[in-house]
């Protein structure tokens, strides 16, 4: 190489040195073929030295065995001109052997005539321990963080996919641990081929898995999880067994950075459960399930999140009569959360708590609402020493260590009486270990708090919740009575929980009561309390004591 064309390579390799934000550097002479590389990546794979002839070649040597063809097809493409960069990951062999995992980005820069003339770009190791997942050798939680807060810095629109297994822990029963982790290990090299190239994948907890591209547009990354599900559940082999493998799927776009990534990675998470519980694996684009403006919605959702942060500002609580069926006496009320601000107004909590559930600031709400409705409870007792408070819980909370301790705790802490107090669990319960489940609601039930199963009929799971746990009081779902005068399909639903509830010693509390005429029809059946707009709509705690209602 003559000094004219060195000087170029040594000024245009300092320029990318400067914006390398601490990964190894490569240049090329794309017409000679000669590379300068990164002293630092020299020492630290063993590499000839820091000016390199047929770099390409030499560095592929030193990448995996399963990751060298998609790397060689790249470098094919863009010596032939027919690509202007890649954006890959694969593992790559250090000087004492060992294989770390590399992260590698690269641009062309074209002459004047628009011919291809350098191939430059930067390469981040990802060798420290905790950003690798010992078990697949992606890039691990902690990576996918760091990268993900790269992406709001620059302000580098990405399409995100997470990815997982539906029944693991079953193949896990029946070929052992060992073997459950090359079936991971096998995902993780398909995922990659599949993404080679047009993003970077990530082991999350458990079974999934994450995939970041800044160049596929939805519809193509949506193609390539359709082709990944066909080939885990016909064609997946691992130590040569057919394994059949069912994915679920959440997407989320993160082109709105006025909003923060842990926001972004909250409503990823909803779209994947969603996936996983709803939609038999159908992948969920967070957009697409919300009838709001998308762009609004993860605004909205942002400023809800940080203000769970800043001791629950603008969370209120409003309060639902439940009345006594037979007596119309007020038996007690339901503690529902509500959100305001000065943009957006109220917020119902269906708009904001099913992602909420998804963060782990949600078991800080939801310590808030039980310790609001508690000091609330109080003023209430005063006049209705009977009442009974009704609280929903939230799986996210349940699972969270030291819960019930917190429960109890809160109790003390306020001197809201145990026996006025009735926890609401739904069927989404079904995600905690059922012993578990069954352990929390047996010391809850000692210490004189009551257990309610809520929406009752609303998920597959909620039969097999009543027959395992036993619980004070079965509602039933305004789903299931909002035509009881004249369906008889909604009148045999009210007659089936019912007695089904009774033959499990439960009571039964009908939601959605909106008439006179629906009042009265529903008292045919075994049924003992009420709830719905016909006695009020959730009401905050000053106007619900203004109210007269007959104490039970």
């Amino acid at each position: 190489m003559d000094k004219e064309k060195q000087r170029k390579l040594d000024e245009l390799f300092e320029a990318f040195s400067v914006v390398a934000e601490g990964a190894y550097v490569y240049l090329c002479d794309m017409s000679e073929d000669i590379s300068r590389w990164s002293k630092s990546a020299v020492n630290y794979f063993g590499l000839p030295g820091e000016y390199i002839e047929n770099a390409g070649g030499i560095w592929e040597e030193h990448i995996h065995t399963d990751d060298r063809d998609d790397y060689h097809h790249s470098i094919d493409m863009i010596f032939s001109g027919k690509d202007s960069g890649h954006d890959m990951q694969y593992r790559a062999k250090t000087r004492d052997g060992n294989y770390v995992v590399c992260t590698c980005r690269g641009v062309v820069l074209r002459d004047a005539e628009g011919n291809p003339a350098y191939f430059g770009g930067a390469i981040k190791n990802h060798g420290i321990k905790s950003y690798v997942d010992t078990v697949t050798g992606l890039r691990s939680l902690y990576g996918f963080f760091e990268d993900l807060r790269a992406i709001f810095w620059k302000k580098d629109k990405s399409i995100i996919l997470q990815l997982g297994i539906s029944g693991f822990s079953n193949l896990n029963d029946v070929y052992g641990y060992s073997f459950g982790n090359r079936i991971l290990q096998q995902l993780g090299r398909l995922v990659q081929k599949k993404f080679a190239n047009v993003g970077a994948v990530y082991r999350m907890d458990g079974t999934k898995m994450v995939v970041i591209s800044r160049t596929l547009c939805l519809d193509e990354v949506a193609e390539r999880y359709s082709e990944l599900q066909d080939a885990v559940s016909h064609d997946f082999y691992v130590d040569d067994e057919l394994i059949s493998l069912s994915l679920n799927a959440g997407l989320v776009v993160a082109d709105n950075f006025d909003i923060s990534d842990k926001t972004v990675y909250s409503c990823l998470k909803f779209a994947y459960s969603e996936s996983k519980n709803r939609k038999l694996g159908d992948l969920v684009i967070f957009h697409d399930m919300l009838s709001h403006d998308n762009r609004e919605v993860l605004e909205k959702i942002n400023i809800i999140r940080n203000n769970v942060s800043e001791n629950c500002n603008g969370f209120y609580l409003c309060y639902q009569p439940i009345m006594y069926a037979t007596s119309e006496k007020l038996k007690g009320m339901e503690a529902l959360v509500r959100w305001k601000n000065d943009t957006y107004g109220s917020v119902p909590p269906n708009q904001f708590i099913p992602v909420l559930e998804q963060d782990t600031l949600f078991p800080k709400l939801g310590k808030w609402i039980l310790r609001q409705a508690m000091t609330d409870g109080l003023k209430f007792i005063e006049k209705y020493p009977d009442m009974v408070m009704n609280v929903n819980l939230s799986y996210a909370q349940m699972e969270k260590d030291g819960f019930i301790k917190e429960v109890l705790d809160l109790l003390e802490e306020t001197g809201f009486p145990a026996n006025n107090l009735c926890l609401e669990i739904t069927e989404r319960c079904r995600l905690l270990d059922m012993e578990l489940l069954k352990d929390m609601v047996k010391i809850f039930r000692d210490n004189g708090i009551r257990i309610a199963l809520d929406d009752f009929g609303t998920g597959y799971a909620s039969l097999g919740i009543l027959r395992e746990l036993p619980v004070d009081t079965v509602k039933i779902d305004r789903e299931y009575v909002k035509d009881v005068e004249k369906s008889k399909a909604d009148q045999s639903t009210v007659r089936f929980i019912s007695d089904l509830a009774d033959a499990f010693s439960a009571e039964v509390c009908v939601e959605g009561v909106e008439t006179e005429e629906m009042k009265d029809f529903l008292k045919q059946y075994k049924v003992s309390s009420l709830q719905g707009y016909y006695y009020s709509k959730p009401v905050p705690s000053e106007e619900f004591l203004k109210m007269d209602f007959v104490a039970g």
